[in-house]
């Protein structure tokens, strides 16, 4: 098997459990709060993550920046709370397309903290991009609801974690950012569950170990294709999340998708696909020596 298809079944794989933990969190919403669910996500995934990090000879990972992780952590979570209310309240369909507007915002967050050099095509392809998330939005139309914002929100915040985590990465290793990420989420997440606290029964308890397992190995399987394979060729991949929500929304939740989700994902999409196309491009410009100024104009 070659390098480029571990990478690409790394990243199916990832979709499809990022997509089930999707379902997980839909159908634990039932009888369950979000932020009880965002508590046992966290708990769970913790869980699962531990003999994956710790073992026999494997110490604990180690890091200075402790005060990082408490920000980081703090903003994530408030993400996953807004995130996981839109999939609970809204159609999948619209709740996991405007989850892919994340990009958008880590490009002009980049920018803007991180002082990147983003050149005019991607800034057109963005704007592209929040075209597509005005047609799903449609404000002022029948089909508006402020609960689509909380999407858009989660979003928003979603990209002010990437690039924290941009920045940890460079410090810590991949396994240390998530291990501490997921200490200060366990007893961050409870404090707002304790105020809608409800024990779950039966089989809601199979849907909230759902969310974590599927949420750890989702993200575990991501970092690994990552590693393997460019972003450029592998974020495609990620884009099957949308057809699979679809589909289960349609089976499960007797949801249809309407007509201005579609054309808004699919501008979102392919706006994302171009940016990750560019960032690799010149990536690969700066890794040989290419001359990265030297680019033609709009790139």
């Amino acid at each position: 098997m070659t390098t480029a298809l571990r990478a690409a079944l790394l990243m199916f794989a990832s979709t499809l459990a990022f997509g089930m933990m999707a379902v997980a969190i839909r159908l634990s919403s039932a009888t369950i709060g979000t932020a009880e669910i965002a508590f046992f996500r966290n708990a769970f995934g913790l869980l699962a993550l531990l003999p994956l990090v710790v073992g026999p000879g494997r110490p604990l990972p180690r890091t200075r920046h402790l005060p990082r992780y408490f920000i980081r952590t703090l903003i994530g979570l408030a993400s996953m709370l807004c995130g996981f209310w839109a999939i609970g309240n809204l159609p999948l369909s619209q709740a996991i397309s405007l989850s892919y507007s994340t990009p958008l915002f880590v490009t002009i967050a980049a920018a803007l903290w991180l002082n990147e050099n983003v050149r005019l095509r991607r800034w057109l392809a963005v704007l592209a991009g929040f075209i597509g998330v005005l047609i799903i939005l449609h404000p002022g139309g029948d089909s508006f609801t402020p609960g689509l914002l909380v999407a858009l929100t989660a979003a928003v915040l979603s990209a002010l974690v990437a690039i924290q985590i941009k920045q940890l990465a460079r410090v810590d290793s991949p396994d240390t950012v998530v291990f501490y990420t997921y200490v200060f989420w366990v007893p961050m997440s409870l404090v707002p569950a304790l105020f809608q606290w409800t024990w779950p029964q039966g089989i809601a308890w199979l849907w909230l170990v759902a969310t974590g397992v599927f949420g750890t190995l989702g993200q575990l399987l991501w970092t690994r294709a990552l590693k393997l394979g460019e972003i450029s060729a592998l974020q495609p991949i990620s884009f099957m999340q949308l057809p699979l929500v679809i589909l289960f929304g349609w089976w499960l939740f007797d949801e249809q998708l309407d007509m201005a989700t579609g054309v808004g994902a699919a501008i979102i999409l392919g706006a994302n696909a171009y940016i990750a196309h560019r960032e690799a491009t010149l990536a690969r410009r700066a890794a040989t020596g290419a001359p990265v100024t030297g680019t033609k104009p709009g790139e």
